[in-house]
Order: C-alpha cells, then structure tokens, then sequence
C-alpha cells in the first residue's frame, strides 16, 4: 500500500510540474496572436480597435503570477476559456470534436499493432530459427523509415497513382455525420490508409522487442522447470515464458497509449486527418494559447494516466512488486 501511495504522490507531483510548463511554454513564444491579426492591416487600424481586440481575446496587463493564478482557478474548474484562433468556440467543444477521431483511429490502431507484435513476437522467441524469424528484418526495416516519409509515400502510391482510397480528410465532404452507413463507410474509407501506416509502422518495434525477452525468459529456471513437470507448450509458451517476457513492453505500451494524442500529430496533418493532434498543429501556427494548453493538459493526463495503469499492471502481472 505504500509503495501505491508514493506512487500516487510522485504522479501528482509531476502533474503539477508539467501543468506548470504548460502555462508557461505557449507564453515563450515570441508574439501573441492579435499582433499576428493586426499584421494583415499593416497597421492602419484605429488604436481604439486594436484595444477591443485585445480584450476580446482576453490580453491581460496582470503580471505572470496572476496570470498563472488565475490558469491554475480555471483549470480546477475545467475551465480552458475560449479559442483565438476558433473565437467565440469554447476549447472543450474544439477538442471535443478532435478527440473522438483521434481515439478512434490512433487509439484502435495502438492497441491493434501491440497485440500482433507481441503475438509475433512470442511466437519467434519461441520458434527460433523458422519462417517467423524472417520477419524481423523487414518489420525493422519498415519501423526505421522515417514515419512522415512512409506515410507520404502510402498516400502517393494508393491515394494518387491507384486511386484506391481517399487522398485525405476524415469523411467525404457533404455527408450527414451519424450512425448511418455513408457516413461510417466513408469514414472507415479515409481511416484505411493513415490505420495502415501506424499498423505497419510499429508492429517492428514490440516484435523485436518481445522476441528478445522471449529468448531471454525461456533459459530461466522456472520455465525449464514447467518443461520438465510436462505441461503443454502452449501453456508453458503463454503462462510461463510469455506473462514474464511481456513485463518490459508494457512499459512501453503505456507511454504509446500515454502520446496517443501528442503522437497523433504527424499522422493527422500528412493525411488531413480531423484529430486533435491536427487541431494541436494548427492551434500552435495560430498562438492559440488556450487551445494549445488544453490539448496539453490532455497530453499530460494521459501519458500519467497510463504510466500509473501501468504501475498497477505490473503488480499484478509480477508478485515480486507487491512484496516490495
């Protein structure tokens, strides 16, 4: 229980660091976001308009520690004011919208490309030696292209020279969004290729990784002694050999489900996809501070959130914790 509590404790004490940072980092880029407007006038509005501006995007004259003051009261509170670049759109319904794309295409594609890689990569540890084991090369190799760079070659190979599937966006243009089958058949049509990329992208990185652990935990004493007593192999493969191998790749796991939304990003702007990491982009070429805070605090949450998720899976999955 106490190694739980200070557990607990640490994320909480990290929360409040990066929360902190994330006041602050929007707050170092230089200019603001009404200088940016003001610069398509070249100067030639009325002081008494730039001032109205100022304040209907909330430019403030309080010094930093008020200003973080009142950050920390609207967060509590829930709280992410209003988008500048979006205005009068408040930031939870903007990222509100993004988020559900993001879940649902980077979120889905995470878990999809954890559980074959593992799955492969139990089965090469465990099969050294035979067909399983050409996969490694050209998983890794797949895994080492530059993430951007496949992506534009996936959409230029199937989208421009094939025609195959949508070029970009997340639906096509037109269609009524809701549960009907038009709307899901084209947003699964536009999903096809960015899915493809992630799949393909990181199936290499948990296939190696567990195959290694594999090799690793079948030498162990406690695996040649269930081989000896007789049990299956599939039993000695997955209970014995595969639940201890596994331990290091949820380490990882929880981190890639942690950056969903922060990883997101290049995926969403190569295919135009309408996801949050998309919104965080053009939040940050716009200076939209509160947009920009609001995608972060989610970042944050969710990357503590799933190291702690992770913690506790790991007590489970190994007694050794729980006797610490």
């Amino acid at each position: 229980m106490m190694v739980l509590l200070r557990r607990v404790f640490f994320y909480l004490l990290t929360a409040f660091a990066a929360l902190s940072l994330n006041f602050l980092l929007p707050r170092l880029i230089p200019g603001d976001p009404v200088s940016r407007m003001l610069q398509r006038f070249q100067g030639k509005l009325d002081p008494n308009a730039v001032f109205a501006l100022r304040k209907l995007y909330g430019d403030t004259d309080d010094g930093l520690w008020r200003q973080y003051l009142d950050y920390w009261g609207r967060l509590l509170h829930g709280d992410f004011g209003i988008s500048f670049s979006n205005y009068p759109a408040k930031v939870t319904t903007i990222m509100g919208q993004g988020l559900w794309w993001t879940l649902g295409l980077i979120g889905v594609c995470t878990v999809l490309s954890f559980i074959i890689g593992i799955g492969l990569g139990t089965l090469a540890g465990w099969k050294r030696g035979t067909w399983v084991d050409s996969l490694i090369p050209v998983t890794t190799f797949l895994t080492s292209v530059p993430y951007f760079w496949f992506g534009l070659i996936v959409v230029y190979l199937f989208a421009v020279e094939l025609h195959w599937f949508p070029l970009a966006g997340g639906y096509r243009p037109g269609l009524s969004m809701g549960w009907n089958y038009p709307f899901m058949h084209s947003v699964f049509l536009h999903a096809l290729l960015p899915a493809l990329t992630i799949v393909v992208s990181s199936i290499g990185y948990w296939l190696l990784g567990m195959r290694n652990m594999m090799i690793t935990t079948l030498a162990e004493d406690y695996v040649l002694l269930a081989r000896a007593k007789g049990l299956s192999r599939r039993r000695v493969m997955n209970t014995y050999a595969g639940r201890n191998a596994v331990l290091p790749s949820l380490a990882g796991f929880a981190l890639s489900l942690g950056f969903i939304v922060g990883g997101s990003i290049i995926t969403e702007v190569v295919f135009n996809y309408p996801g949050l990491g998309y919104t965080l982009f053009q939040a940050i070429g716009a200076q939209d501070y509160p947009l920009m805070q609001g995608v972060f605090f989610i970042i944050t949450v969710a990357v503590l959130g799933a190291n702690l998720i992770a913690d506790l899976v790991y007590v489970v999955l190994d007694p050794r914790i729980r006797r610490a």
